[in-house]
């Protein structure tokens, strides 16, 4: 599993604690692992996410950065994903498959919605010109 040592640390924290209080997210990180679109090797990123039904809510916003973050990418190139999220006790680890949100409207209300779990989105769409994108990540089952 790659991943940048802020990440690492991260991931560390997430296994040590069983995905609850996690860092300054608190009980809103998933670890996400996707197979990079060059590389091809399974790189793990911790995410802030949202629930809609069964389905896992996740925004690319890179801190407001001009380019998508590499992840984006990987699951562009490679929708298929791995995701470890806490559960009532321990962490589960499942399947998933990553949809890009298409539909503005849909966006926008997921978008919203996931700014109220991690405020700092609204500040992140106001530093770039690019549209952040939201993700679904949709189980399989």
């Amino acid at each position: 599993m790659k991943a940048t040592p802020f990440n690492q640390k991260t991931i560390a924290e997430f296994h040590e604690k069983e995905g609850r209080g996690v860092g300054m997210w608190g009980d809103h990180v998933l670890l996400m692992t996707a197979l990079g679109a060059k590389s091809g090797e399974a790189i793990t990123t911790p995410l802030v996410y949202g629930r809609e039904g069964d389905d896992y809510i996740i925004v690319a916003s890179k801190g407001g950065s001009p380019k998508h973050p590499k992840w984006f990418e990987n699951i562009t190139a490679n929708p298929e994903v791995e995701v470890e999220v806490a559960k009532a006790r321990g962490t589960e680890s499942f399947k998933a498959r990553a949809h890009i949100v298409e539909s503005r409207a849909e966006r926008d209300r997921l978008y919203t919605e996931m700014s109220k779990i991690w405020p700092s989105f609204l500040e992140y769409q106001t530093r770039t010109d690019r549209l952040i994108p939201v993700v679904v990540l949709r189980r399989e089952y």
